[in-house]
């Protein structure tokens, strides 16, 4: 059993999941997180 983490933009997870799907994984957990970096939040 392997467990992969990935952060994905939110406009391409549909696309991701229906790969996921495409290739037999089962299983997913999708969490809305939120950060900054060295911008401080300032885009």
């Amino acid at each position: 059993m392997k467990q992969i983490t990935a952060v994905v933009r939110p406009g391409k997870l549909d696309a991701v999941k229906a790969a996921l799907v495409a290739i037999d994984v089962v299983g997913m957990t999708i969490n809305d997180v939120r950060g900054f970096g060295r911008q401080k939040g300032q885009v």
